[in-house]
C-alpha cells in the first residue's frame, strides 16, 4: 500500500516580495483573498520547480488523487504492492548477465538501484539541492545583478561565494535560494 503524500510546503512570490509560504491549501488559501492583480509565482519548497496553480474559487486547493486512475490503467505488475512494470532497454551482454543473477533480472535491478541509493544518498541530496536553487533563482533572480556568478559558485559549490554574491538580492529573495542550496553544502 502507498502511504498519503504529503501536503507539499510552497512559497509564493509578488516579484521580489515573498507573500505567502507554507502548505498548498494554506498558500492557496491566502492568494485567493489577494485584492491585488500583480503576478504571483509559486514555488515547491523542496524541488524549487515553479508551478502553475489554479487560484480560482471553487477549485480544490488539493488536487485529487489520480489513484483511481491508476488503477484502472494498471495491469502489468503488483499493483497491490505498488510494483508497475515498465520498460528498461538494455545492451545484450546486460541482459546476459542480470539472466545470472540470483532471484532474476528484477530483484538483481532492485538489488542494485537499492546499493546506490544508499551509497550516493549524499551526493544526490548535493545534486538535488543545487537543482532546486538554481530552479528558483532563474525564474526569481535570473535579471538580479551577479545571477550568473552565483550559479557558477552554486554548481562549484563554492558556499560563501554563493552567500556573498546573493546577499545583495531583495531581502525575501536571498534566504530562501539559501535555504534551497542548504543542502548543497552539507558534506563539503
Amino acid at each position: 500500500m502507498s502511504s498519503p503524500v504529503p501536503d507539499p510546503t510552497l512559497t509564493a512570490f509578488a516579484g521580489f516580495e515573498r507573500i505567502a509560504a507554507g502548505p498548498r491549501s494554506e498558500v492557496v488559501a491566502q492568494l485567493r483573498v489577494r485584492a491585488d492583480a500583480q503576478p504571483v509565482f509559486i514555488f515547491d519548497d523542496s524541488t524549487g520547480e515553479r508551478l502553475d496553480l489554479d487560484l480560482r474559487q471553487g477549485v480544490p486547493a488539493v488536487p485529487e488523487s489520480p489513484a483511481a486512475d491508476e488503477q484502472a490503467t494498471r495491469g502489468v505488475g503488483r499493483p497491490k504492492l505498488g510494483v508497475v512494470a515498465r520498460e528498461v532497454t538494455l545492451l545484450p551482454r546486460h541482459w546476459d548477465w542480470l539472466s545470472r543473477q540470483p532471484g532474476g533480472a528484477s530483484v538483481a535491478l532492485r538489488r542494485l538501484i537499492d546499493e546506490a541509493r544508499r551509497v550516493h544518498a549524499d551526493r544526490d541530496a548535493q545534486r538535488a539541492s543545487r537543482e532546486a536553487a538554481y530552479r528558483f533563482m532563474s525564474a526569481i533572480a535570473g535579471n538580479l545583478a551577479g545571477f550568473e556568478e552565483a550559479a557558477r559558485a552554486l554548481f562549484a559549490g563554492e558556499g560563501t561565494r554563493f552567500a556573498e554574491l546573493v546577499g545583495p538580492w531583495p531581502r525575501t529573495c536571498a534566504p530562501t535560494c539559501w535555504s534551497l542550496a542548504a543542502a548543497a553544502w552539507s558534506a563539503e
